[in-house]
């Protein structure tokens, strides 16, 4: 991996240097083939205040390249900020690339599967049950249900065979529906 440390307006101390290398070997752990990064340190002033910005340009093998760019009152927070970004932008790419791995053709083949037997195991009898759910119910009954739980609502079925809503109101009510 080469890394290039470039600074305009302001001059990179041993220390920065030191801090940049060691958060961009951090960059490592993901597995991704990184080619170059390249990493420039400026200062700019806006507004009467001067603040730094750092680009961290990231070139990595078969892929896209990653750009940075970070900005912030102390150097040292906007390294650790545009590498903490690099991170979540690189563990977007080898997560991608871990969970999409491609199947061969031979270990296609060597799952063949009966589909007709699987089938066959597949269809079973199918026995109609009526849920307690859908029984009719009275309105005092659901009414003692809603005081008892913590639920805004319920929906039940009266017997007129008609869907009801009752639910509590903001004036510590209850509403039918």
């Amino acid at each position: 991996m080469n890394i290039s440390l470039t600074g305009r307006h302001l001059e990179l101390t041993d220390a920065i240097k030191a801090h940049m290398t060691t958060s961009i070997e951090t960059l490592n752990k993901f597995n991704l083939e990184i080619i170059s990064v390249n990493v420039v340190a400026s200062a700019q002033t806006k507004k009467g205040k001067e603040h730094s910005v750092v680009e961290f340009v990231i070139n990595l093998a078969h892929k896209n390249s990653i750009v940075i760019k970070q900005s912030d009152d102390d150097l040292y927070t906007a390294i650790d900020i545009a590498i903490s970004r690099a991170q979540k932008a690189m563990r977007r790419i080898h997560d991608r690339e871990s969970d999409h791995h491609k199947v061969g053709l031979n270990e296609i083949k060597a799952d063949n599967v009966d589909i007709k037997a699987t089938i066959e195991a597949m269809e079973d009898e199918i026995v109609p049950v009526e849920l307690d759910l859908y029984k009719p119910r009275e309105v005092e009954d659901v009414l003692n249900d809603l005081k008892e739980s913590g639920k805004m609502f319920e929906i039940f079925i009266d017997h007129d065979g008609k869907t009801r809503v009752l639910y509590k109101r903001n004036d510590s009510k209850f509403g039918l529906y």
